[in-house]
């Protein structure tokens, strides 16, 4: 079903503001949240001429859309607003790439009933059709031999046929943790007909991603021990191998986290994207590799700014994203390492770097759009898509960086979404939108979701401030160190300075103030409802963190909680690691506190949340507090209705309690209000 908003964008109805739309602008919606699209991921054509992205977008239930999770409808674009779909609306794609030729552009999909593929489709005109695959196997990842004539493949581990024997018995027990599952590689010759035996290649442990190198006769794979999160984060390395025998040539002993890499178009180098030491919270460094050696040097170790993506040129320079703050640029090396030019986003906040020959596109959005399309041409970014015209028509609040100076003296910045408007005389209500991580930043892009307040709220009247509090990233790794073994402070009390801050500066109202956030923003979200909660006035929980205790024994990332965040062990000092838990201070707790969680996450377990909810409902029964949790979802919603239901419930419990102020309030309705006008039976006291 194709929605009313959607058929009017793509027939162009919507494509301009007029005078009259912008005299009729209206508050951004939930609704508007649910139906928006934006660009997925980029291939550019080896010469430059032409362009295929995705187009990511959800069901839209609001619209009566049956739900699901984000689709991928693959495009082409040959300049500025000049875009076609290449396949039928129902075909979801991942993976796309050019073949070395350029005449044609390959994707991931799988077909009926069958495993994942891949499959290709002429850039002139013509029919899909399958190019490589491996039997009773779905496709991770791909990449084409440089010559054309083969498709190197990441597949699925073999199926285990007695063990599904077993299954199909009753004997389905799951051994935690033993029962690894490795990708395997394989190499198919492309041709007329499918490779119907493609030749597999040995590749050690857990191989998440591999890269084929010009000469097409080495790779690079990386690699962890097993599939565990943990390893991914403390173990992965990158392997050089020969593809002809599998055997290791090399492999780059970086000491942390792996990010993004790439191979020069010599071979001779691997730009690589990389903490700077074990205990750096995030990938942030920008290195080269000597490929020959698996030496590496970084090239921006200490500044204060993170890496996000890279991506060789054909005149072998290499382009990168480089986030400084809340903004972000376009910085150009030489092959040699040093800086050969450096390009402002502006309002753009450039969020990955795609090359085809030298032309240079980038994914970036700003304060008024979601990803969008762009070529650096002529010294400015020039936009070649155009989702969601029907923006034009929202009122937006004020978008900006705001920078406060925290009790200690630190400079603090963050992205300040004021009130449609501007902030009324005495503050407006405000929502602090705690970032995850936190090794993570919020920049002056778009920052509107299904679980951010962002332009919804300020169409309501609210003020939304994300910080980048101590340990976010885009701030340099000695910044992001600034938490760690010190749980809560200054993490969390960076917050109540960007309160008093906002206050003081007449956007916020000192009386209305409340926090949101998921994962280590639940954490911020638990602890300024509990241990401060006298400052916050209403709290949003999702997928956060109560106890630090049991969090340890129910987490998938024990070691990286102690490599980056706690330094120290729970057995080291129960009581310390007791006292930086939200439950210990429910005593304090007065903040009427929504708590929202995936039922199957494995980072952080639900039941953290039920330890939470359980110690507020028996120790402080007079404090509105409700747990709401999401079937099928893990670590945050995927599901088209499970966001539209959050961003709901989410609105409606700082409408009850941040706007008016009033703690005291009678709890919304269980089921919130949906587009159609359908409610739930008020629910007082759940």
């Amino acid at each position: 079903m194709i929605t009313l908003r959607r058929l009017a964008v793509a027939t162009g109805l919507l494509a301009t503001a007029s005078i009259s739309a912008q005299a009729q602008a209206r508050p951004m919606t939930p609704e508007d949240v649910a139906a928006l699209e934006s660009v997925g991921t980029v291939a550019v054509s080896p010469d430059g001429s032409r362009i295929a992205y995705t187009t990511a977008s959800l069901p839209d239930v609001t619209e009566g859309e049956e739900n699901g999770s984000t689709t991928q409808q693959l495009n082409v674009a040959f300049g500025p607003a000049n875009a076609r779909e290449f396949l039928p609306e129902d075909m979801s794609v991942s993976g796309i790439a050019f073949s070395p030729d350029g005449r044609m552009i390959s994707f991931v999909w799988a077909d009926e009933d069958e495993d994942r593929a891949v499959w290709g489709i002429p850039v002139d005109g013509g029919a899909h059709r399958k190019l490589a695959a491996v039997k009773d196997a779905s496709v991770r990842s791909y990449a084409w031999a440089p010559d054309g004539s083969a498709i190197w493949m990441l597949a699925s581990a073999e199926d285990d046929k007695d063990r599904e024997k077993q299954s199909k018995a009753g004997f389905n027990a799951i051994v935690y943790e033993e029962e690894a599952r490795l990708n395997r590689l394989f190499a198919a010759k492309v041709g007329g007909e499918v490779d119907a035996e493609p030749t597999e290649l040995t590749i050690p442990g857990y191989v998440s991603g591999f890269h084929v190198a010009p000469n097409g006769t080495t790779g690079v794979v990386e690699s962890a021990p097993t599939p565990q999160i943990d390893d991914e984060y403390t173990s992965k390395r990158a392997h050089i191998i020969d593809l002809t025998s599998g055997k290791v040539l090399n492999v780059v002993e970086t000491p942390g986290k792996l990010g993004d890499i790439e191979i020069s178009p010599d071979g001779t180098q691997l730009s690589m994207i990389a903490g700077v030491d074990m205990n750096d919270p995030a990938d942030t460094t920008l290195h080269l590799v000597d490929v020959a050696t698996g030496d590496y040097r970084a090239l921006n170790a200490g500044a204060a700014e993170a890496a996000v993506d890279a991506e060789w040129l054909a005149d072998g320079r290499l382009a990168a994203v480089i986030h400084t703050g809340v903004q972000s640029s376009l910085r150009v090396y030489n092959a040699d390492g040093s800086v050969a030019e450096e390009h402002d986003g502006g309002a753009l906040i450039l969020s990955s770097v795609e090359a085809g020959g030298n032309v240079i596109a980038v994914e970036a959005s700003s304060p008024k759009h979601p990803t969008e399309l762009f070529v650096w041409n002529n010294g400015a970014f020039q936009r070649w898509t155009q989702h969601n015209s029907w923006l034009s028509e929202i009122d937006f609040g004020e978008q900006r960086a705001f920078t406060f100076t925290a009790r200690d003296g630190q400079e603090v910045e963050g992205v300040l979404i004021e009130p449609v408007g501007g902030a009324p005389r005495g503050g407006a209500p405000l929502i602090l939108n705690v970032h995850g991580g936190p090794e993570a930043h919020d920049s002056n892009g778009w920052q509107t979701a299904y679980s951010k307040p962002g332009q919804v709220a300020a169409g309501q009247g609210y003020a939304v401030f994300l910080p980048n509090y101590r340990g976010s990233t885009g701030y340099g790794t000695a910044f992001s160190k600034q938490h760690q073994g010190r749980y809560t402070d200054p993490e969390f009390t960076d917050l109540v300075d960007a309160k008093r801050a906002l206050v003081e500066a007449g956007v916020a109202d000192a009386d209305r103030v409340g926090v949101t956030g998921g994962s280590y923003g639940g954490y911020a979200t638990a602890w300024t409802s509990t241990y401060f909660s006298d400052e916050f006035v209403a709290g949003v929980m999702f997928v956060g963190i109560s106890n630090q205790i049991s969090k340890f024994g129910t987490t998938d990332i024990p070691y990286e909680m102690y490599n980056v965040h706690s330094r120290a062990w729970p057995w080291d000092d129960w009581q310390k690691m007791l006292e930086v838990s939200p439950i210990y201070h429910v005593d304090k707790a007065n903040t009427p506190l929504l708590i929202m969680h995936g039922a199957e996450d494995t980072r952080v377990a639900p039941s953290q949340s039920y330890e939470l909810y359980r110690s507020m409902k028996v120790r402080k029964p007079d404090v509105p507090v409700r747990l709401v949790l999401y079937p099928g979802e893990g670590h945050g919603n995927r599901k088209a209705a499970a966001r539209y239901d959050y961003n709901l419930r989410m609105m409606r419990w700082f409408d009850t309690y941040l706007k008016t102020g009033d703690r005291d309030a009678a709890m919304p309705d269980s089921r919130p209000e949906l587009a159609d006008g359908t409610v739930g039976t008020a629910s007082k006291g759940d």
